[in-house]
């Protein structure tokens, strides 16, 4: 079995954000930040090269021998979009979703290009009740 090659390690999360190319992807990149924190109450850790999460689970896939640990939830500034992951999906969202505004989804990734184009309250209540559901499913603390 292949080792995962995202997990937790110790870089500078300020760092990596100060580091991102775009100025209006590291701005927004802080405010989710900000917000994530307080939501969370959990200390923003990088997972791999470009994943900045919060608090942990352990997974075991379904399809494949493939377990580790995840962020329960977290975001990443990528280039094309900000990407948040909500990890349960979005199946249990769509009234949340109608009102949050401009973005796209793809499993359990919400890609939003600009922090103004959505409603943050709206982000707060998806990424609360998100990590909700992930330590009632994990068993999370």
């Amino acid at each position: 079995m292949a080792e995962l090659k995202t997990t937790a390690n110790n870089t500078n999360v300020e760092e990596f954000i100060n580091k991102v190319e775009n100025p209006k992807r590291r701005s927004d990149s802080l405010i989710i930040l900000d917000l994530m924190k307080k939501i969370t109450k959990e200390k923003p850790v990088m997972w791999g090269t470009s994943i900045i999460g919060f608090g942990k689970y352990h997974y075991k896939s379904e399809r494949s021998r493939q377990e580790g640990d995840w962020p329960l939830t977290g975001f990443s500034p990528r280039k094309q979009a900000l990407t948040v992951y909500i990890m349960p999906g979005f199946k249990n969202y769509q009234k949340q979703l109608k009102k949050l505004g401009k973005f796209k989804t793809g499993s359990s990734c919400l890609y939003i290009k600009n922090i103004e184009d959505i409603d943050l309250d709206v982000l707060k209540s998806i990424v609360k009740d998100s990590l909700e559901q992930m330590k009632k499913i994990h068993k999370v603390n």
